[in-house]
């Protein structure tokens, strides 16, 4: 049964299809990955960070290839995807220059014996479920520093994105990667139920929509699995004030529109104090009607369209709800003519609780713009979603900016920038966004045993 197709979402052509996974191929992918993980582990760190920097080196020769297939198979810009797997390798690289250091042994001061030490060691072999929207990053951030633990991984990406999952398993091959340290699996929920649930995986990284990430966290809690989750998030973009309100629009522009909207910490609330409202809130506007939209696979393109015309009809469903209910629409809210599945920039003010596009996560070109009287009321406002990922500050007071960034219940907050992404710096959230870390030494401290090793005399 082909589940897995890349339908080209500028055109809604089905480009290629390929099928799932049946009983035997679960069976040898699990075997495959333990028998790996036997012997990966005992690699030397210097060899699997040799592996990682020849990875980092393979993207880079293949961006052009890297880039354009994610256009085609999700609608990314062909410029930005060309930005994505430049992070990408940047990330493999990290962990190639920072891994080994990170894998030392840790010798505590503690008395009572000769020695206490504590040593980072793998684990075994690890499930990734991989959505669509970023689709290299996001699996480098989970492959990366995993593989550089010397655990190994069964690599389930999203089902519209499986030609760039067969290139990334084919790139970590060819930079020296043992075949049965990485294996990508084009399998359904179930087969993927079924393997958190055996013995010989040791924990599941997804990241996701909340549904998912609900579900995968029951089947790894009932078999006693570690998880790490990245889900949705409602991110705030919060202005204070501006001395530059014309920088701090296209700020908050790119903030929204990159990659279509489709980004869990993208700017979704945008939450300003009243004496600068009137004039952000229009310019904003007139921003994202300068916005247009084209082919992704076109240099020039700016707007692609969404990952699948499934995802455009429910972005136009709540942006439908919240105007039926009341809610201002200040620019957009419709799909753009033609066979893509391409919405425009829209903006919406005067959202209440009643309303879809108060408490969902709008994963597009839309955004919901807020009036507040103080600091005070836009962290209120900010901490009322269920949703904890990131958010912004913006102002020219940095001492208020960095006290209103320092209440915000997030993962990730930042002053006078958005949803900045390196690879040493954290990326998680709180509340249902999820739970976990990746990137930095952090990525490095979710699947790994911290082993203690005591020495006393007799």
């Amino acid at each position: 049964m082909a589940n897995y197709k890349t339908v080209n979402p500028a055109t809604g052509e089905t480009v290629r299809e390929f099928d799932t996974l049946d009983d035997a191929g679960v069976e040898a992918a699990l075997a495959n990955t333990h028998r790996g993980y036997l012997t990966w582990r005992n690699s030397a760190p210097q060899q699997r960070a040799a592996v990682l920097s020849k990875t980092a080196e393979l993207y880079t020769e293949r961006a052009d290839e890297l880039a354009r297939m994610i256009s085609l198979e999700m609608g990314k810009p062909v410029r930005e995807a060309k930005g994505e797997v430049q992070l990408s390798a940047a990330i493999y690289q990290w962990y190639a220059d920072h891994g080994p250091a990170l894998l030392e042994e840790e010798r505590l001061d503690v008395p009572g014996a000769e020695e206490s030490v504590v040593y980072r060691r793998p684990i075994g072999a690890l499930i990734g479920v991989m959505p669509w929207n970023f689709p290299y990053y996001q699996v480098a951030r989970f492959a990366a520093p995993n593989l550089m633990l010397g655990n190994t991984i069964i690599l389930k990406h999203a089902s519209n994105c499986p030609q760039s999952a067969l290139l990334m398993e084919e790139i970590l091959r060819q930079a020296g990667l043992p075949d049965d340290a990485y294996v990508n699996v084009f399998a359904t929920n179930e087969q993927i139920a079924d393997m958190i649930a055996d013995p010989r995986v040791q924990g599941v990284s997804l990241t996701g929509s909340e549904r998912a990430g609900t579900s995968v966290a029951e089947t790894a809690g009932r078999n006693l699995k570690k998880v790490v989750l990245e889900l949705g998030g409602s991110d705030v973009f919060i202005v204070l004030d501006s001395d530059d309100m014309d920088a701090t629009v296209k700020s908050a522009t790119k903030a929204r529109l990159s990659n279509a909207g489709q980004a869990c910490n993208a700017a979704k609330r945008f939450i300003v104090t009243e004496d600068f409202y009137d004039d952000f809130t229009r310019k904003l506007a007139t921003s994202f009607e300068s916005v247009s939209a084209g082919d992704p696979l076109d240099e020039t393109t700016v707007l692609g369209p969404l990952s699948s015309q499934s995802a455009a009809d429910t972005l136009i469903e709540q942006i439908d709800d919240a105007v039926s209910k009341g809610a201002t629409l200040l620019t957009g809210g419709k799909k753009i003519d033609g066979p893509g599945a391409y919405v425009q920039p829209t903006l919406l003010a005067d959202v209440t609780p009643d309303m879809r596009a108060y408490s969902e996560e709008l994963f597009g070109p839309a955004g919901v713009v807020y009036k507040v009287k103080s600091a005070s009321e836009a962290v209120e406002l900010a901490n009322s979603s269920v949703y904890g990922l990131s958010g912004s500050v913006w102002s020219s007071d940095l001492d208020s900016a960095r006290s209103v960034a320092a209440d915000l219940d997030v993962g990730m907050a930042f002053v006078n920038e958005h949803g900045t992404t390196l690879p040493g710096l954290p990326f998680g959230g709180v509340k249902r966004s999820g739970v976990g870390r990746e990137l930095g030494p952090w990525g490095m401290d979710e699947f790994v045993n911290k082993k203690l090793l005591r020495v006393s005399k007799k």
